[in-house]
């Protein structure tokens, strides 16, 4: 690969591990690779912090091309829509367009291999479009400035499908639709986070986001006066019953050797909304928390607990969710798994060492997982700090360089997994 490939290209920023993971699977296969022993697919949820005029100022396929790669433009918002749809053609990769809501197109590109009876492979990936801070940088966060030690940075060089607005209009709503159903989906690979050490992490399963709101009701009345029953009271019980709770799971995870923080449930404050008027007592004030509840944890005993710490907070006091996901599947990493068997080998046989976590946040695989399908999240990155969405985010070119032989080696493996026992 020539180097200048990765001097002042925003294209690092969608290529960067795992950004493109069909981009690993055609790399180093030539101009016309031969198809894959078995269907694969690919889908690309659109973002909407980049047009194709962007993707075409940034000559980002072109680039890609010159250095001797098949690639595809992921993550779009509708208005490029067109211009993936020619680089399709261009590739002879077929592409359809799925408005799963109003307004929220997902884009399915297919590689076709030689038994498309077998189970395809779904590769879920994006371009990061989380605002950035510039003066907290130390290099311009959109110009994938490489350093001498190798370091590229820029805003998504770690973050590979971290579905920013929750799924809801992409993912979960395009599961249900029938073209969905259509790519005949066996095993999903979804992101990951970086790992500081020589191992790297494996998520086979995820933490369920819970966003709730406390609302306290109380007596109104004159700045000046002792009013009893108001609403700052019940709203302070709230509050503490809530962050007591947060010490004590944040204690757990401290004390613990072996546990991570996807182990354990987080609580963090997150809004907190009431009044008029300083000198005038309000009649109402919420409070909203961020939860992140293991998979371990009993959910229903779990609002019963809510439940409780309104009623104790004073009368009247309630709750409502905005996001309250239900689903605690996870994916078998059992040796007699043939998807975990045949993930695990690949990765084995290349001397990498696997460490299984639970997804601290949440990703487009929950929904996966939801309607019974295997999803492992996995970003080869080792020997790099967690950067995702933090000033100066940047991955080693060796690293990255890495993660592209690590998916050469992976996915066509995967495709070329048997019917299942179960499938007939």
């Amino acid at each position: 690969m020539k180097m200048n490939f990765f001097r002042n290209r925003l294209v690092v920023l969608g290529l960067v591990l795992l950004a493109t993971v069909l981009l690993y699977l055609l790399m180093g296969l030539g101009p016309s690779p031969p198809p894959p022993p078995a269907a694969l697919q690919v889908v690309l949820l659109h973002g909407q912090a980049f047009t194709s005029k962007t993707w075409e100022e940034l000559s980002t396929l072109s680039v890609l091309a010159a250095n001797g790669y098949q690639a595809i433009a992921m993550d779009l918002p509708d208005a490029a829509l067109t211009f993936l749809s020619r680089m399709s053609v261009e590739l002879g990769l077929p592409m359809k367009k799925v408005e799963v809501c109003s307004g929220r197109v997902v884009a399915i590109i297919t590689w076709t291999g030689t038994n498309p009876a077998l189970k395809s492979i779904l590769l879920n990936s994006h371009t990061d479009v989380v605002p950035v801070y510039p003066d907290c940088w130390k290099h311009d966060p959109f110009a994938a400035v490489k350093d001498v030690d190798g370091n590229i940075y820029g805003r998504g060089a770690q973050d590979m499908k971290y579905e920013e607005v929750g799924g809801h209009k992409g993912m979960e709503s395009f599961i249900k639709h029938p073209e969905f159903q259509k790519l005949n989906v066996g095993f999903a690979l979804d992101e990951g986070l970086a790992n500081p050490t020589e191992d790297f992490t494996v998520f086979y399963g995820e933490r369920n986001p819970w966003w709730v709101t406390i609302r306290c009701p109380g007596s109104p009345g004159h700045g000046s006066r002792f009013v009893e029953n108001t609403a700052a009271e019940k709203l302070r019980r709230v509050i503490n019953s809530f962050l007591d709770f947060r010490e004590k799971e944040k204690h757990r995870l401290d004390m613990s050797e072996c546990f991570t923080l996807g182990d354990v449930t987080t609580v963090n404050m997150t809004m907190v909304n009431g009044g008029v008027a300083y000198n005038v007592v309000p009649a109402e004030m919420d409070v909203s928390f961020d939860l992140r509840i293991p998979p371990t944890v009993n959910l229903q005993e779990f609002e019963e607990q809510i439940e409780a710490w309104c009623k104790e907070a004073g009368e009247d006091v309630s709750y409502n969710f905005a996001q309250k996901f239900m689903h605690q599947n996870t994916t078998s990493t059992e040796d007699s798994d043939p998807w975990w068997r045949a993930f695990s080998s690949t990765c084995k046989a290349m001397s990498m060492t696997l460490k299984k976590e639970i997804f601290p946040a949440a990703t487009d695989s929950r929904f996966i997982r939801a309607v019974g399908l295997p999803a492992i999240g996995f970003s080869p990155m080792n020997l790099t700090p967690i950067l995702l969405h933090d000033h100066n985010e940047f991955l080693n070119e060796q690293v990255f360089l890495r993660g592209i032989d690590v998916y050469e080696r992976l996915v066509p493996v995967l495709a070329c997994m048997p019917p299942l026992t179960i499938e007939g």
